[in-house]
């Protein structure tokens, strides 16, 4: 453990702290994530959280700035030399009575598959703008699929120590282009780049912070009453207070059920980088971010959260343990009381799933966890029967989840090894890149097992598939880029041969289904036009 690491009383997920009811402890909980376009502060967010939550004694830095270490949700090696995440990481820590459950998200485009299995699994989430920039086509992205999800979103306009828009002109852009009325909390005391603090739109004080050294460390604040205020910061403070009256009057307060419902979102102005503003954040997620409630299943039944063990994989992860190489499936609980050593039921395939390897996750750090109540992730470790969107439970009735769709892949490469001795690994590598998600594997009758076409939604993931082999199944990568970039699912096997041309081709997923791939609209078109009876239907996650 990291020396800038404090232990985490959620060792246990709350086991000491009153009774083991599944519902007492789901009160408990705050399960949420952290999503944004790319460079708007993520994960400097997710530092900042864990600092004021004092589960971290110093935050770190993206790329260790200041000769400080990397942040904790970011400890792929790709991810520290390129200041960006590449993968979701999962956070548990305590802060007063609740169990916050934390997961930061890759921001960047190509990873959007990783974000979407995230928001299957919170209750809620928190986005970040960039002061400067404002909403930002993944910002968009993410948005719809959170309304689409009907998952509340808590708004946190983020790097107001630089230069960047007006408040107000950030806030009619959410309300304009996306649909959710902005009901701010805080309200900032001079214009981006001039931060002085927030006026508390609650209490009507002046919040004022003191910086620390390169945001090390917890921002000091200073509460000052509304009539000392002016004295304070002057005119700064005086057009915070006329815009605040501003927004009351146009219906800019907060509405809790317009928050709960998904159609508003509470915003926050601040500085995660300085650990502006961060304090209130926390204080918001365990004061309105929702608790867990009862999921339904695949079947339309709802599983009440009293209901025997339940719960669903949205995650798989390797090479958290480098000396290991071990798998850990990441594990929301949904009902019951999950106790380590336990055997569930795996629903995919009715056979018994032993729990002895559980743990709770600190980034890559990790605790061995006895216990965990709904809303909480649990880490279990050496899954090799689990894959993304199974289902484990306990007792009967028998239930299952609704699993996780796939993006239609736009990329496409052929995978060969350069190491023909290292075909046995070349192989065990690419089966669990496909099972973790990292990319989507494809078969061609044509190019047989040993020259899989590996399938992505943006082009980094093949970065990222290249470097994994590399060093973690010593096992390295030539690809060749294929001309395909339009896909179709094809709903009549028996039409394979007709979508063979010089234009598409079709190529098997591991599910058992085909997927008829094509250079370019203009070539699915044309072929339509000519076999009107092909049956073609659109390969796309529930996000529209």
């Amino acid at each position: 453990m990291s020396a800038a690491t404090e232990p985490r009383d959620a060792g246990h997920s709350g086991a000491g702290k009153g009774s083991h009811d599944p519902v007492q402890q789901a009160r408990r909980r705050r399960t949420f994530a952290v999503i944004s376009h790319p460079d708007a502060g993520k994960s400097t967010l997710t530092e900042a959280l864990a600092l004021h939550a004092r589960v971290l004694s110093e935050a770190g830095a993206v790329h260790g700035k200041a000769g400080r270490r990397g942040v904790v949700s970011d400890w792929l090696a790709m991810e520290r030399a390129r200041g960006i995440s590449i993968t979701s990481a999962a956070l548990q820590f305590e802060y007063g009575d609740c169990v916050i459950n934390l997961l930061d998200t890759p921001g960047h485009a190509d990873f959007s598959e990783d974000t979407y299995r995230v928001l299957s699994a919170v209750d809620s989430a928190v986005m970040l703008l960039d002061a400067a920039k404002g909403l930002e086509p993944q910002t968009l992205k993410l948005f719809d699929v959170c309304r689409h999800r009907g998952i509340p979103v808590i708004t946190f306009i983020n790097k107001w120590d630089r230069p960047g828009r007006e408040a107000l002109e950030l806030c009619d852009e959410v309300h304009e282009r996306i649909g959710l009325r902005p009901m701010p909390l805080t309200w900032p005391v001079g214009e981006s780049g001039h931060f002085r603090g927030v006026l508390d739109r609650n209490t009507g004080e002046f919040v004022s912070f003191e910086r620390t050294a390169g945001g090390a460390t917890i921002a000091p604040e200073h509460r000052i009453a509304a009539e000392d205020a002016a004295e304070e910061a002057g005119a700064d403070w005086q057009r915070a207070v006329e815009e605040s009256e501003l927004l009351s009057a146009s219906g800019g307060d907060m509405d809790v059920p317009a928050f709960s419902r998904a159609g508003a979102t509470p915003v926050l102005f601040g500085s995660a980088v300085q650990n502006f503003g961060v304090g209130h954040l926390l204080d918001l997620l365990v004061e309105l971010a929702p608790q867990p409630t009862p999921r339904e299943d695949v079947a339309g039944r709802t599983r009440e959260l009293d209901a025997p063990f339940s719960a669903f994989v949205f995650k798989v992860q390797t090479g958290m343990d480098p000396a290991h190489r071990d798998r850990v499936a990441f594990a929301r609980v949904c009902s019951g009381t999950f106790e380590r050593g336990m055997v569930a039921t795996h629903a995919a395939t009715g056979k018994p799933f032993a729990t002895k390897y559980a743990q709770q996750v600190f980034g890559q750090q990790r605790d061995t966890v006895e216990l965990a109540y709904p809303g909480d992730v649990v880490g279990l470790v050496n899954a090799s029967a689990l894959g993304v969107g199974d289902t484990l439970h306990t007792g009967k009735p028998a239930v299952e989840f609704p699993g996780i769709p796939s993006f239609a892949p736009e990329h496409f490469a052929v995978a060969r090894t350069t190491d023909p001795g290292r075909s046995k690994q070349f192989r065990r590598g690419i089966e669990q890149l496909s099972q973790e998600g990292v990319i989507q594997v494809l078969r061609s009758e044509a190019r047989g097992d040993g020259a899989p076409v590996l399938a992505a939604v943006g082009p980094m993931q093949f970065d990222v598939a290249t470097h994994r082999m590399e060093t973690e199944f010593r096992a390295p990568l030539q690809l060749e880029r294929l001309p395909y970039h339009v896909v179709r699912l094809v709903g009549d096997q028996q039409q394979r041969s007709t979508l063979q041309t010089r234009n598409s081709e079709v190529l098997d997923r591991s599910d058992g289904s085909a997927l008829a791939v094509f250079t370019d609209d203009i070539a699915l078109r044309s072929l339509i036009r000519l076999h009107p009876e092909l049956d073609l239907r659109h390969v796309v996650a529930d996000t529209d």
